[in-house]
């Protein structure tokens, strides 16, 4: 008799403490799901409307009709499907790269500055693509086709460099600076050398702006996104592994290094194919992946809804330096008047918090 009373008090608190689990769970779940279907109407609605506005302006149901060949208006279709929706188009795809891949290397280093844009994928992209217009004089798909060999060149470089019985986040992090600011003199001495022209439209592609690919550099991004998008997800319990330490990881039965490579490599594809399309465009990779969490609050760590926080901000920032500013500027202009102050924050609270090294 005392051993069932025994049992039965052990037993109500376990399966009281399941079932408050079972419910935290659900509500994580519900939370993220309600997170990410609001970002995906927020995105539409500016997918939208970036097709609206201009000299010419639309109604959403014109907009949306083009888009959709419901119905046949020559003037309306030149100016949605012609004019308009490839640069949306490319806002965005490339949003949606950058805003994955950025929380991806922030999960797997471990550490909220580690972007693409500080370690070094960036900047292999820029200086491979000046280099071709500099020296080999090429432009359109060709310096894509550089930008985007060079952005996978600088991340075997980094791994090989960090590789240590495996790679370790600040060591990566460190590197990929390191590297960063190497190329970025290489970058600043071609510029030097260059022809005025020449030098004029290097800068305009360092500064990035979605509107300067063509249909097939797009439609290259846009089929990566479509194949790279589940592909993460379907990592993404590697990648919650990965972040509680490679010993515990290891003890769940994850393979370590392959999902760590197999993660890097989703990440730099998804960065690469977004500088080759765009250019270099600075914070939305660094700050997608925060925003999404601060949204999905304790079911942190969503790679859908930072990629759809990165879509929204890209739109957003296409939306003001083309309709919003006296005179149109590249999107990289925006991107980067709001990520600076961001990155001052990031690294004064890191600091105060000791986690900044």
């Amino acid at each position: 008799m005392t051993v069932k009373a025994t049992t039965t008090t052990t037993a109500a608190p376990r399966a009281a403490a399941a079932g408050a689990f079972r419910a935290t769970r659900r509500r994580r779940t519900a939370r993220s799901y309600a997170v990410a279907c609001a970002l995906a109407a927020a995105v539409g609605a500016l997918f939208v409307l970036t097709m609206m506005v201009g000299s010419f302006q639309l109604s959403a149901e014109e907009v949306v009709a083009s888009v959709l060949h419901l119905r046949d208006e020559p003037s309306v279709d030149f100016v949605v499907r012609g004019l308009r929706l490839p640069t949306a188009a490319s806002a965005l795809a490339v949003g949606l790269a950058l805003g994955a891949a950025g929380t991806i290397f922030q999960q797997l280093l471990r550490n909220p500055l580690a972007s693409p844009d500080f370690v070094g994928i960036n900047s292999g992209a820029g200086l491979a693509a000046i280099t071709g217009i500099v020296l080999l004089q090429v432009s359109g798909l060709a310096v894509s086709a550089l930008a985007l060999a060079g952005a996978v060149a600088a991340a075997l470089l980094m791994y090989a460099l960090a590789w240590r019985d495996g790679v370790a986040g600040y060591r990566f992090i460190l590197i990929g600076i390191g590297v960063t600011l190497f190329f970025d003199g290489l970058i600043g001495y071609m510029l030097t050398r260059a022809r005025l022209s020449d030098a004029r439209q290097a800068m305009h592609w360092l500064t990035g702006s979605v509107g300067q690919a063509d249909a097939d550099e797009l439609r290259l991004l846009v089929g990566a996104v479509l194949l790279l998008l589940p592909t993460a997800v379907l990592l993404q319990r590697q990648l919650r592994a990965l972040e509680l330490g490679d010993d515990t990881a290891r003890a769940l039965g994850v393979r370590t290094e392959l999902g760590r490579a197999g993660l890097l490599a989703t990440a730099v594809v998804l960065t690469a194919l977004a500088v080759a399309v765009a250019g270099p465009v600075v914070f939305v990779a660094l700050i997608a992946g925060p925003i999404a969490n601060r949204l999905l609050g304790p079911a942190t760590g969503g790679i859908i809804p930072a990629a759809l926080v990165g879509a929204a901000l890209l739109l957003t920032a296409d939306l003001v330096a083309v309709h919003l500013l006296p005179t149109p500027l590249p999107t990289g202009v925006v991107t980067g008047a709001v990520g600076a102050p961001y990155l001052l924050w990031l690294l004064a609270t890191t600091n105060r918090q000791g986690a900044g090294g």
